[in-house]
Formats: C-alpha cells, sequence, structure tokens
C-alpha cells in the first residue's frame, strides 16, 4: 500500500501543475503582503512577461493608472474584509506596453489562526470573452428572428396552404369544364349524325307518300308508312337513351325482385347470344327487394348481355349473377357510394377484355370501340344513367384476354317486391272507347300535339278542352267544368310550369289525377325523377293506342 501511494503521488503532484499550468484562464500567487509568487504559463503568454519579470512585484503594479487606484481604493480594502472579489473589469499593462483589458477575480487563503497564507488571482482575457459574449447575443438574435419568422410562418401557413387548395381545385375545374366540353361536342356531333339519319328516313317517306298520294297510287302508302313509324321509333328510342344518360329521364320504380326479372328474360337472352355463347344464371337466394323501374333494368341487363356477345366473337360463356352485398364503409367509397345493404347484378364474360384507357372512357356518352354502324355509343351510359338515378353504381372489372364483369349495385328496399305487371305490350289492345260524360283537359303549348291527342280523344268518346298554357288551363280547373283527367305537358310558357299547373289543381279539386306527358322530364319539376300518388308519366313520342288505355286505366282506376 505504501508502494503504492509513494508511487502515485509525484504523478498527482505532476498533472495538477500541469492543470494550473495549461488552464485557459491567467492564475497568479501573491503572498500576504501582495507580491507574487507565482504565475501559470497561460498568463505569461497573455501579457508576454518572463516569470523573472513577474516574480517579486505587485499585482496593482501591472495595472494603468486608472486600474490602480481602483485597485488600491476599492479592491485590495474589499479584499481584506471578505476575504474574496468577484469579477471586475481592469486594464492590464503588458509586456509591450499596450493596454490588455482583463477580468480580475480574488480570495485570500487563510490558515487555521485567520492569518492570510496566500492570494489567488484569476485573470479573463476580456477581449475573449467579450468576443464570446457578442457571439453569443448575435446568436440569440439570430435564434429570435428565428422563431418570429417561424411564428409568422405558422401563422400563415394555413392561409397558404388554403389558397394552393383553392388553386388546385380551381386547376381541376379548369379541366372538368374541359373534359366536359368535349363530351359536350362528342355528345352533340353523335346527335346530329344519328338525328339526320332518322330524319332522312322521315321526311324522304312523307315526300313519297304524298307524292303517291298525288300520283293516286294508293297501294304503295303502306310502306312508306311503316318507314317512317320505323324511324320515329328508333328517334324515341335514342331520345330515351339521352334522357337515361342525362339522369333527366322520369322512372316508374316498383319494389321489384331482381331474380324474377332476370328469370322471365333468360329465354330472351338465350336466343340473342346465340349456339356459340354458353348462358349460366346464378340466382342468389332470399335476394334483397330494390326500387327500381323494371323496364329500365331490363333494358340494362340486356344491353349488358349484348356487349358480353359481341366481345367474345368466337363464342364463350356468359355468366348472370345476383347477389346479396353489405358494403362497409370502405367498399362503399370504393364504389361511391353510401355505405348499406345493395343487391347486385353483375354480367360476366369470357371475352376480349378492355385496356385502362378503355374502361375510363366506357360511360362516355358515343363512346365506342365497335366498328362505324355497329353501335351508337349510349349503351353503357344510359346504363349509367339509370343505375345512378336510382341511386346506385355501375363498376367495371376488367383485364385484357381475361373478360368483364359489369356490376350493378342498386340500394335494398325493404318490402315485399310487388307482383309481376302485365306488359305494356299486351295491354296494347284495341283502344276502349269512353264512357258518356268522360272530359279530358288537354294543356300543351304546341298546337300539333294538342290537336292529335284531341282529336284521338273525341273519336273514342272523350270530352276534349284544349289549352295552350298553365294560367289557361288553371282557369278551367277553377271553373265549374266537370274534369275527370288533366293531361299536361311538363315544359309550359306563360309562367307556370306542369307540375305548378298539377299541384295547383289539386288544390281547388283534391285528388285531380294527372297525366304528364313530355319529351323531356325535368327532375326538379318531377319531383327528382319521381311522381306523387296519382300522378303519371308518359313519354313523348308514344302510340295513340297507349294513350288511349293509359287514360282509360287513370279514369277507371
Amino acid at each position: 500500500m505504501s508502494e503504492g501511494t509513494s508511487s502515485s503521488a509525484p504523478q498527482d503532484v505532476e498533472d495538477l501543475e500541469d492543470l494550473f499550468e495549461n488552464a485557459p484562464c491567467g492564475y497568479l500567487s501573491a503572498d500576504p503582503a501582495g507580491r507574487i509568487t507565482k504565475a501559470n504559463q497561460t498568463f505569461m503568454v497573455w501579457t508576454g512577461y518572463r516569470r523573472d519579470q513577474l516574480v517579486g512585484r505587485r499585482f496593482q503594479d501591472l495595472l494603468n493608472i486608472a486600474g490602480k487606484i481602483y485597485y488600491e481604493t476599492h479592491f485590495a480594502p474589499l479584499l481584506r474584509m471578505q476575504g474574496f472579489f468577484n469579477e471586475v473589469a481592469l486594464d492590464l499593462v503588458s509586456a509591450s506596453g499596450s493596454p490588455l483589458p482583463m477580468l480580475v477575480n480574488a480570495v485570500e487563503r487563510r490558515d487555521g489562526d485567520g492569518r492570510v497564507r496566500f492570494t489567488r488571482v484569476t485573470v479573463f482575457n476580456a477581449s475573449d470573452r467579450r468576443r464570446y459574449e457578442r457571439e453569443l447575443l448575435e446568436a440569440r438574435r439570430a435564434a429570435e428572428k428565428a422563431n418570429a419568422e417561424l411564428h409568422e410562418l405558422n401563422l400563415t401557413l394555413e392561409a397558404r396552404i388554403e389558397e394552393a387548395v383553392q388553386d388546385r381545385m380551381k386547376a381541376e375545374e379548369a379541366l372538368r369544364q374541359a373534359q366536359k366540353m368535349e363530351a359536350v361536342g362528342q355528345l352533340t356531333g353523335g346527335i346530329a349524325h344519328d338525328f339526320n339519319n332518322l330524319l332522312a328516313g322521315i321526311t324522304g317517306s312523307l315526300e313519297l307518300l304524298r307524292t303517291r298520294v298525288a300520283q293516286g297510287r294508293i297501294g304503295e302508302l303502306e310502306r312508306y308508312i311503316i318507314a317512317a313509324q320505323g324511324a320515329s321509333k328508333r328517334a324515341a328510342t335514342l331520345t330515351h337513351r339521352l334522357l337515361a344518360f342525362s339522369r333527366r329521364q322520369a322512372l316508374h320504380p316498383r319494389p321489384t325482385d331482381i331474380n324474377r326479372l332476370v328469370a322471365g328474360m333468360e329465354d330472351l337472352i338465350r336466343r340473342t347470344m346465340g349456339p356459340n355463347v354458353v348462358v349460366e344464371v346464378v340466382a342468389a337466394g332470399g335476394l334483397w327487394t330494390t326500387l327500381v323501374d323494371t323496364n329500365q333494368f331490363e333494358n340494362a341487363l340486356l344491353n349488358l348481355c349484348i356487349n358480353a356477345r359481341d366481345a367474345m366473337p368466337n363464342g364463350g360463356k356468359l355468366t348472370i349473377e345476383t347477389g346479396n352485398r353489405w358494403l362497409d364503409e370502405r367498399a362503399a367509397q370504393d364504389r361511391d357510394l353510401p355505405a348499406g345493404q345493395y343487391a347486385s347484378l353483375c354480367v360476366s364474360d369470357t371475352g376480349s377484355g378492355m385496356p385502362p384507357e378503355v374502361i375510363e372512357r366506357a360511360f362516355d356518352p358515343f363512346f365506342t370501340t365497335k366498328p362505324i354502324g355497329q353501335g351508337t355509343g349510349l349503351g353503357l351510359s344510359t346504363i349509367y344513367g339509370f343505375v345512378r338515378q336510382s341511386s346506385g353504381q355501375v363498376r367495371i372489372y376488367s383485364e385484357l384476354g381475361q373478360g368483364t364483369t359489369m356490376c350493378l349495385y342498386l340500394p335494398r328496399h325493404l318490402g315485399a317486391a310487388e307482383a309481376a305487371e302485365v306488359t305494356e305490350i299486351a295491354r296494347r289492345t284495341e283502344a276502349p272507347r269512353a264512357e258518356q260524360g268522360e272530359t279530358v283537359l288537354v294543356v300543351d303549348d304546341e298546337p300539333t300535339v294538342r290537336m292529335l291527342v284531341t282529336e284521338v280523344l273525341e273519336e273514342l268518346g272523350y270530352t276534349a278542352i284544349e289549352a295552350a298554357a298553365g294560367p289557361a288551363a288553371l282557369k278551367v280547373l277553377q271553373s265549374n267544368a266537370r274534369i275527370h283527367l288533366l293531361v299536361t305537358d311538363v315544359g309550359l310558357p306563360g309562367g307556370m310550369n306542369g307540375r305548378q299547373l298539377a299541384e295547383a289543381g289539386r288544390a281547388v279539386r283534391p285528388g285531380l289525377k294527372v297525366l304528364f306527358i313530355t319529351g323531356y322530364a325535368e327532375n326538379a319539376v318531377i319531383n327528382h325523377g319521381h311522381l306523387e300518388p296519382g300522378m303519371h308519366m308518359l313519354t313523348k313520342p308514344f302510340a295513340m293506342d297507349t294513350l288511349a288505355s293509359r287514360i282509360r286505366g287513370l279514369i277507371r282506376g
């Protein structure tokens, strides 16, 4: 133990000596009389004095005149009184005679009897300290400036984000408008092409009809009449498709079992597909009821099947599948639908499939991949419009060479499906005659339409009252005239449309039955595409026997 202690003591002394000599501040030791006995290397480097020039001198003798006076009058007396002196700024004269600003503090070391053994003086280079303080102050100011800028950034960040979002929304809206204009151009071009063809058939047939009548060749009239009627029916079908695409057709939804509709069309679909296409129907058990226009649904199903057949020119397999779908928030969001319960109809084929760019445009009006003359390009857009107006959605799942699946999602209706109704064709028997005294008020701003409807009604024995505008018709309804049915167009002049006329008429004649006849059913007028009880819709153009049957059913119903 003693050997270890004796060997380590010189090392400890050496370490302490090195620490004293090379400290980052100057150290001086003075005897009780105030004369320097020791100075470290740091102090000598700062001041330029050698050790022999310092030892024996008083510390105050190294100061300039002002510093010496301050030392004698303040520093030394206070040091004797309290035994220490805190940091004070003094100017020391270096060996070269130049002033050196210093920061000095001192402390007395005493023995057990209270006598001063020596005084330790610590000296800091004030130039270094001031530079450090200046740099510290500059750093503090820079930090404060950065904090202020950050605070300002935080205050304006929300506004700038909102501005950026608004700019992006404006850009997206501009893009949508450009896409709409492109779609409008395609739409008008397609309409003009198709209607020009149809009008050529109608006008040409009428001209030849007039020519043959003038020539007395009555036996040739029938084929021209048939040609004109055929073109007219195709024009009506085109307008109905356009209304479905624009989601402005008036629907007649009823609680429906989709399985029943599919089963009723299965034979027609199999015949339409031909011998090279295998048809499989997979009907889900306990399928939920949905609220849908059955005629539009059947048209949509037939369109999907025909598209599938065209995608399989060499034959293949067509699968029609129904199912119940409970869509959670995520699944519903993927389909752009509210979460909830839906009945689905999926039509799948094993055909050529669609590339992504075709899927993206599949619902555009007049877009088709078929050769010219083999499709109008309205099929899928019509289906899309009908399903969206029914609060549902259509989705395409397809891969090139792997086939295509088209799925319709329709909201569940909490109620039983209605019994199957007799089709319109089955109802078209001989136009029924009116009973004595039955009166129909006919309102339409088109004189030709009023004339045709009135003549048909009078031939069937009805009393017909005509009006060209809503206000005139309302005066009739407010009179004592006996009116069994109001037949009115939707779009009327005079500041009162057909819906407003019907409501005003029901105000004075509760329970008044109304039949709207229109070529353009504006959703806002016809209660967002749905009719109130006692109100019915017949879309122009229509067969006159259909009009008579509908009127008879409403009056007798």
